[in-house]
């Protein structure tokens, strides 16, 4: 026997009934997308490996340590496996001068990949959901996106405020975030003793990715940081005001967080993360922000952008913390098959549920001899499908079916014909 082979290490399979819930969130937030008028988005998982370097910057964790980059064999092009979402729909706006006619509101569901050492909630291949609002400068959309994922979290069943809660901050414009990183540089090269290697590391290149740190040890020195909203101009002071005066009167509650910073060099002014406590290191499900200067520097006309990106694999370990409920995957009937003799009469009724809305799976491998009757209504019974459609001989001779429900020990079976489906259909979908 040949040897048996694993999937790469942090990329993993999603399997039943797992992907049920997958499912539920993803056409969730389809719903919801549309309702907001955000129009989906579709990029390759594949792209230059130039456009994330220049996108992303070449000092940030990602492009130094995390991307699957390689060379393409065939023409010796740098190729990489896509980190993130941002930089991708940008570069189609770009490529495609999408944005000539005006704003756009966007989403995407897909793949990412990092070379992160795997652990739970943080995987090699995982998945984001996204939205990028494009070529919409006021605070107004900036609000809009974060009060879009508190509509799902509702939607979701989770609770702002219990299950997660919002922090934002603003990073301002280059020149006032020049101003701060001189500071911030004077600031911590003064407690050069106590940066770790990391820190020392990123002092001239990246000072302010230096306030994310983790270590203990540097936290007296964080706290102590010139704090980059004491460097903003009166514009940049008066965005960050509208947002919150939006979220005010939409009645979000939320902390304004000084240290916030993200990952990516392209962002600036709002920035925001929905952060929880039950998920251990892995707190932050959701951030984003305004990435106005992105669009130009990928090669396009100067033009606002604000989005953000929320990983499935933390939202769902958090849905699986909160007890948020779930709606069963079951079918609404299953059909039990005694013979195989009469599968040619079954089928085509089957067909016919199936194209009014119902959903119903029939027993299969019902060969002579197997498929007992007894073995198929526990099948049934397993599956959580509502009903039982039994196509016995005798029901068939008459041309009909019986309707058995399955989860009302009260209700009565029921008799009902082949010829007119339509007409009990909805009695199967609506129950």
């Amino acid at each position: 026997m040949s040897e048996r082979l694993s999937a790469v290490k942090g990329m993993n399979d999603l399997l039943p009934p797992d992907s049920a819930r997958w499912e539920w969130v993803e056409a969730t937030l389809r719903s919801l997308m549309h309702r907001y008028g955000y129009q989906n988005v579709r990029t390759p998982i594949v792209e230059p490996t130039a456009l994330f370097v220049r996108g992303l910057g070449e000092v940030t964790d990602i492009v130094e340590k995390e991307m699957y980059s390689f060379e393409d064999r065939l023409n010796g092009d740098q190729l990489t496996l896509r980190p993130e979402g941002t930089a991708g729909v940008v570069r189609a706006m770009n490529e495609h001068s999408f944005l000539r006619e005006g704003g756009r509101r966007l989403f995407y569901i897909g793949p990412m990949f990092r070379h992160e050492r795997p652990q739970k909630g943080r995987y090699r291949q995982f998945h984001q959901a996204g939205v990028e609002v494009l070529g919409f400068p006021g605070p107004d959309v900036d609000a809009e996106i974060i009060l879009l994922l508190r509509a799902l979290w509702r939607e979701l069943g989770l609770v702002e405020g219990r299950d997660l809660s919002l922090e934002i901050n603003s990073l301002g414009q280059p020149d006032e975030r020049r101003a701060h990183r001189e500071a911030l540089i004077r600031h911590l090269e003064a407690h050069a003793d106590v940066l770790d290697e990391d820190a020392k590391r990123r002092l001239h290149s990246n000072p302010l990715r230096v306030l994310d740190t983790k270590n203990p040890a540097m936290q007296p020195v964080v706290e102590a940081a010139p704090q980059l909203i004491d460097f903003l101009g009166e514009a940049s002071l008066a965005h960050f005001n509208g947002v919150k005066a939006v979220l005010d009167a939409a009645g979000l509650a939320y902390r304004v967080n000084p240290r916030l910073v993200r990952g990516m060099d392209y962002y600036n002014l709002t920035v925001f993360e929905w952060v929880t406590d039950k998920l251990g290191a892995q707190g932050t499900v959701c951030g984003g922000g305004r990435y106005d200067g992105l669009i130009e520097q990928l090669g396009g006309k100067p033009s606002p952008g604000v989005g953000w990106g929320l990983g499935l694999e933390r939202l769902m370990l958090l849905l699986e913390a909160a007890q948020a409920p779930v709606p069963a995957a079951a079918p609404d009937a299953y059909a039990v098959v005694p013979t195989a003799a009469s599968l040619p009469r079954v089928m085509p009724v089957l067909e016919a549920l199936r194209a009014a809305g119902v959903a119903v799976v029939m027993h299969a491998g019902n060969t002579e001899g197997q498929g007992s009757m007894k073995s198929q209504f526990k099948r049934a019974d397993a599956s959580g499908a509502r009903y039982a459609l039994i196509f016995g001989d005798d029901e068939l001779a008459r041309g009909e079916v019986a309707v058995k429900p399955l989860r009302d020990a009260q209700a009565a079976q029921s008799l009902q014909p082949l010829a007119d489906v339509a007409a009990w259909a909805a009695q199967l979908r609506n129950a």
